[in-house]
């Protein structure tokens, strides 16, 4: 019992502190390319240190639910990446139909961060919200299906099962299907700029643009969590980490998130936003490219 409990804290501890080391290396890759020196790699932990010392703004027109929503959200994405297996371990809460319950908190925790926004009575966070959930329809088909995949490859629905194997013949399909879902999920290029300032072109930003202080620190936070999360969820639905030693696991599992968030940096490096009219035809190809997985895992099993 007590090595379950210690275990479920060292889960804890690496969601915690390495979450926001993804987007400092993101920063630095665009840097790179660019021929910038750039901000430094842990720029994001310097970020949410002098956030958590500043004081809360809120808008005459705020509830307790703009405080709230944050909150709640960084509990849901929390609550997700514990479900989430590292390697040939189970996860920190594993149990039968896990992945269920994952899918279900990324979308609470994406109804709050909207809700936290509507409360502002800002036009414009509004605008964000509406678009954010608009995407999220085709994107959470596309994870759905690339679950979908897993399991019948697998033929269970618990993460520590489902992710033991590697892909199979279908492994270059989702894993083209899970990258892009994790773009449009974390709001980057080509679905959103992370670094613009112009709230007609927003989609995440735009949400969180009246939060301060404290409340910002733990959006900034569980967006670098849920960014770690699909990052780690690609590498073992494509890899076989699962089935290699405790050593060998975290040695593949740290280079494939590392390969993920260099691949991000790369693609927000030569690629401009899309217009609006083109991101539904670009989420629709992701579903495609998990649904000819999805055929795939489902011929093999049926031969």
């Amino acid at each position: 019992m007590m090595m379950a409990v210690l275990e479920s804290l060292v889960r804890m501890l690496v969601w915690l502190l390495l979450a926001p080391l993804l987007p400092g290396i993101i920063n630095k890759v665009k840097a790179w390319v660019a021929g910038r020196r750039g901000p430094p790699v842990l720029q994001l932990y310097y970020d949410l240190a002098r956030l958590w010392q500043k004081s809360v703004v809120m808008s005459t027109l705020a509830s307790p639910g703009f405080i709230a929503g944050p909150a709640v959200a960084w509990v849901g994405v929390a609550g997700a990446a514990l479900l989430l297996p590292l390697g040939p371990s189970s996860g920190g809460l594993s149990f039968h139909g896990d992945v269920l319950l994952m899918v279900y908190l990324l979308a609470v925790a994406r109804f709050c961060t909207a809700w936290a926004a509507l409360e502002t009575g800002s036009a414009f966070e509004g605008m964000g919200a509406a678009r954010e959930v608009s995407y999220a329809v085709l994107a959470e088909v596309s994870l759905i299906t690339a679950v979908l995949t897993l399991a019948v490859q697998s033929g269970s629905v618990t993460l520590v099962t489902m992710l033991a194997p590697s892909a199979g013949p279908g492994a270059v399909l989702l894993a083209a299907g899970l990258f892009a879902v994790l773009l449009a999920e974390n709001s980057r290029v080509p679905f959103d700029d992370p670094n613009t300032h112009l709230e007609l072109t927003m989609i995440h930003e735009v949400m969180v643009l009246d939060h301060s202080g404290p409340p910002l620190a733990v959006i900034l936070h569980g967006a670098s969590m849920k960014l770690l999360l699909f990052a780690v969820l690609l590498t073992q639905a494509v890899l076989p980490v699962g089935q290699q030693t405790p050593f060998a696991a975290a040695a593949l599992l740290a280079a494939g998130v590392l390969a993920a968030t260099v691949g991000v940096g790369m693609v927000e490096s030569l690629l401009a936003r899309f217009a609006f009219r083109r991101v539904p035809l670009l989420l629709t190809t992701a579903f495609l490219l998990c649904l000819f997985a999805l055929l795939l895992a489902w011929k093999g099993g049926a031969a």
